[in-house]
């Protein structure tokens, strides 16, 4: 993985060393680019028209891909998550019914606008303050074809932040963010790395991009992780008192006096024992029916979700992760589409 990563430097490097002019380059990214978001923008203009065409939708996930793994500070293997976590929801071992009763075979409830191509993007030298303008603006073209609202699949937890900042800036305010996960990724920047997986929402309190960030699962935390908590008034739920909160979290109402409510779902909330294939293994999490709970009680209106973090080259036992992350994205579905 390290060695594709890298392949958009060496190819730039190429490029440099055959003095290829900068404006050349350019615009060849720029056509990588525009033809990545016209994939997008058609695909999501289909799917909408189709869900409309059908009627009765007043909400309707749309899943959208962002196989990006390189901002990983340990192991870069989310970048091939988002196909596994398709080939989980369909594979066949389970029916297309939530737990909720929403069937996932009716396009009013799920549709599906492809992946942003990172890979290729990056190939092409596009830096990541690029790329991250790419990914906000293919959540914008998702969010401007009613009804669909856009259900992300990671990658990598820096892709957090730029989905949340479309999110805010298509609705035009501030929104309550539920975040789930083992780690507060709240480091000012890590390892150098502003778009780091553990630096994304700081980046988000950072932009206004929040009212409320509750983060809950919280098991590795260190001083600056509660310092910029503090900072930025996070309600940081650790998992050593989660007992105590138990009642509390379960009964959540979120989002109102705002535009809505992201959920956000870092799979290494979950302990390991029911979910071994994650980058960060960090004993003493969540369990699965704590994670199904706190979604299914809350009181929200969803406007956006990711699921990320799901490392597929760790995923060993016959694909369980996987299954974890497919069954989560369908019970958010069903919250999210009405």
């Amino acid at each position: 993985m390290q060695q594709v990563a890298r392949r958009g430097i060496h190819f730039m490097q190429k490029l440099n060393a055959a003095n290829v002019p900068n404006d050349l380059i350019e615009k060849g990214q720029n056509r990588v680019i525009d033809a990545s978001l016209t994939l997008i923008r058609e695909r999501a203009k289909l799917k909408a028209e189709f869900v409309r065409a059908l009627g009765g939708a007043k909400a309707s996930t749309s899943l959208l891909g962002v196989p990006l793994g390189h901002n990983s500070s340990f192991l870069q293997g989310p970048a091939f998550a988002p196909p596994r976590i398709r080939e989980a929801i369909w594979c066949g071992s389970t029916n297309a019914t939530t737990e909720e009763g929403k069937e996932l075979n009716d396009p009013r409830v799920l549709t599906d606008v492809g992946d942003v191509p990172v890979q290729e993007i990056r190939d092409c030298g596009v830096d990541d303050d690029r790329l991250m303008n790419i990914i906000s603006e293919s959540v914008k073209l998702v969010m401007e074809e009613e009804p669909l609202r856009p259900l992300v699949l990671g990658g990598d937890h820096s892709i957090s932040f730029p989905v949340v900042r479309a999110v805010s800036e298509k609705l035009g305010g501030p929104i309550d963010i539920l975040h789930l996960d083992a780690h507060p990724d709240i480091y000012h920047l890590f390892e150098g790395n502003k778009y780091s997986h553990a630096s994304s929402f700081a980046r988000i309190m950072e932009g206004g991009y929040a009212r409320r960030l509750l983060q809950v699962g919280i098991r590795s935390i260190t001083s600056e992780g509660r310092e910029q908590g503090k900072k930025f008034g996070v309600e940081q739920y650790e998992m050593r008192a989660f007992s105590r909160d138990r009642q509390y979290l379960e009964n959540l109402k979120l989002g109102e006096g705002v535009k809505g409510v992201y959920i956000s779902i870092d799979v290494d909330c979950l302990d390991p024992a029911f979910a071994p294939g994650v980058s960060h293994i960090e004993p003493g999490g969540l369990s699965f029916r704590d994670v199904l709970n706190i979604l299914h009680n809350l009181q929200a209106d969803i406007v956006a979700a990711d699921v990320v973090e799901f490392n597929p080259q760790r995923d060993t036992v016959d694909g369980m992760t996987a299954m974890v992350a497919a069954k989560l994205v369908r019970e958010l579905t069903a919250k999210i589409s009405k």
